[in-house]
């Protein structure tokens, strides 16, 4: 065996020697890979795959049941082990329902937070105990803060004095809490939830009281449980609500007023001058009875007029008494034999014979009875409203259909609104607000002119410089007009001159050619010899040319004509 290793070795060693560098750190590569393969495959097969949701198993069967089916309720997958611990897949799930199990009331009977007190030592005295019980606590009431959600981490310190001997001199139990919210977590900053930690916090140590408790922002180091001091904080708060609340009412009556006028006025027109809402945003609570009439007919909608019959009350029950009496009626008198002990008035009057009637009537009625028990905030107590319409402005114009021009600018004149159209507006108005005359509102529509000057001047501006523009326009039109006229004509006229030009320059030439012709049909008469010179000669070659390509081509002949005269 050893020398198969050493033969193994040797030859391992003659084969890295041949290698070259790359083949060696090639090797050495998938080596290393090799082995951080190994070391991760190990660390992840020893790595739980799911958290616990509580620290401790759940044996109680019961309640077992009663986590799983609240965790099925949101779909979440949880699953028990051997030993009755309840798994989910990870730690943030866990935080999660951890706190909202705590809170709904699902935590198991069985955990314990106090493992400390498991151990038990020989050696083991009071002071450790109460150490242990203090350590014990802070790590009950750290791991129970830490596992709600958005709290990252939690600092506890408690002081758990030592118990008097008379109540007024115990010292009170007091906690500091410094706490660490996770990224984008309003925890610390929810009133609420800040009162239900510190509820929570009051809950797990005996003794304390929420006067004695300090909570305070890790990151800010502010602390977060100061009610009272908040009570300023929240009333300037709830002010600027309530200020926000009335500035949304006004804006949305603005928007009201403006949408039932713009409709019959142009959007220039019309004005909401100012909309002031007055609004109560005390809470009113108010208790009524009242009664009314018994319907014995409902009213039938068909019919154009009501119908309905309604009476006051209903007789339940009537007692009728009628009672007469003749006769000296009861008198007073002492013992058989003894005199009686009578007033005089009495004894005068023991022979009277009297006559005495009595009559009533007694009814119960039935009554419709209702009983209004109602909270209201906020309520308006008043609107005012107040809008301006301006009326319209038209121009003035000639008989030819033209704006009058008045000292420069565009004459106008003002059509008011008629006071008809300001009393049926201002119905508009009252309808669009909900006007309520008991509730002292006011609706005010009047008819003031707007300032339109600078408009006006604008307009009128725009207009002056369009009449100057047609008029611009239209003096550049007649001098080009002219200017073509002009042109036309003296094209006319050098066209004339020119042609008369040319005229007379080919009559003198034909009549010189004529002359020279008749020299020569002379001069041949006579029998002269007749010479012509080189110039003559070629002249007279080159007119017999032209005269047969004019007969044989004369449309390319009278368009060279054309582009001599042209260039001429």
């Amino acid at each position: 065996m050893n020398e198969w290793f050493k033969k193994n070795l040797e030859t391992i060693k003659e084969k890295w020697a041949k290698w070259t560098t790359l083949q060696k750190a090639i090797v050495a590569a998938i080596i290393v890979v090799a082995i951080a393969v190994i070391v991760l495959m190990a660390s992840m097969s020893s790595r739980p795959s799911t958290v616990r949701l509580f620290n401790g198993p759940v044996n109680d069967e019961k309640e077992r049941e009663l986590i799983l089916s609240r965790l099925d309720q949101d779909n979440v997958k949880a699953y028990v082990s051997s030993d009755n611990y309840i798994s989910v897949e990870n730690s943030d799930i866990a935080k999660k329902y951890r706190s909202r199990l705590i809170a709904e009331g699902y935590a198991p009977s069985s955990l314990d937070a106090y493992s400390l007190f498991d151990v038990t030592r020989w050696s083991r005295t009071d002071f450790d105990d109460k150490v242990n019980w203090q350590r014990a606590t802070e790590t009950a009431l750290k791991q129970q803060l830490e596992s709600l959600d958005g709290i990252q981490r939690a600092e506890v310190n408690l002081v758990l004095p030592d118990e008097a001997l008379f109540t007024e001199n115990q010292n009170p139990t007091s906690a500091s809490i410094v706490l660490y919210a996770k990224g984008n977590s309003d925890v610390l900053t929810d009133k609420r939830k800040i009162r239900g930690i510190q509820n929570l916090i009051k809950a797990c140590v005996e003794g304390l009281r929420d006067e004695n408790i300090v909570i305070n922002d890790g990151a800010s180091n502010v602390q977060i449980n100061d009610f009272e001091g908040m009570a300023e904080s929240d009333r300037i708060s709830n002010i600027e609500k309530q200020r926000k609340l009335i500035l949304k009412q006004e804006t949305t009556y603005t928007g009201l007023v403006l949408k039932a006028l713009k409709g019959t006025f142009s959007d220039d027109r019309v004005r909401v001058a100012n909309i002031k809402i007055d609004m109560n945003m005390s809470e009113r609570k108010t208790t009524s009875k009242e009664y009314t009439g018994i319907t014995i007919r409902p009213d039938n909608p068909n019919t154009p007029y009501d119908d309905s019959e309604i009476v006051n009350s209903l007789t339940l029950s009537e007692e009728t008494v009628n009672k007469s009496f003749t006769g000296t009626g009861y008198n007073p008198e002492g013992p058989a034999g003894v005199e009686g002990q009578n007033p005089p008035v009495y004894s005068d009057m023991s022979n009277v014979v009297g006559k005495s009637t009595e009559e009533g009537v007694k009814r119960n009625y039935a009554l419709n009875e209702k009983n209004v028990s109602e909270i209201t905030s906020p309520q308006i107590d008043r609107i005012t409203v107040s809008v301006n319409i301006d009326g319209q402005w038209r121009k003035v114009y000639d008989e030819n259909n033209r704006p009058i021009l008045e000292n420069g600018h565009l004459k106008r004149e003002y059509i008011p609104i008629t006071p008809e159209q300001l009393v049926n507006t201002t119905k508009l108005v009252q309808d669009a607000v909900g006007y309520n005359k008991s509730r002292g509102d006011s609706v005010t529509v009047t008819n003031i002119p707007f300032d339109r000057t600078e408009e006006q001047e604008k307009e009128d501006l725009a207009y002056i410089a369009q009449l100057n523009r047609n008029r611009t326009i239209m003096f550049s039109l007649i001098g080009i007009a002219i200017i073509l006229i002009a042109f036309i004509a003296f094209r006319i006229i050098s066209r004339e001159i020119e042609r008369r030009r040319r005229l007379a320059e080919e009559a003198r030439i034909r009549q010189q050619e004529e002359e020279r012709q008749r020299a020569l049909l002379e001069a041949q008469q006579q029998g002269m010899e007749v010479t012509m010179s080189v110039e003559e000669r070629k002249r007279a070659e080159l007119q017999e040319n032209a005269i047969a390509m004019a007969k044989e081509h004369p449309e390319d002949v009278a368009m060279l004509i054309r582009t001599w005269l042209m260039e001429e």
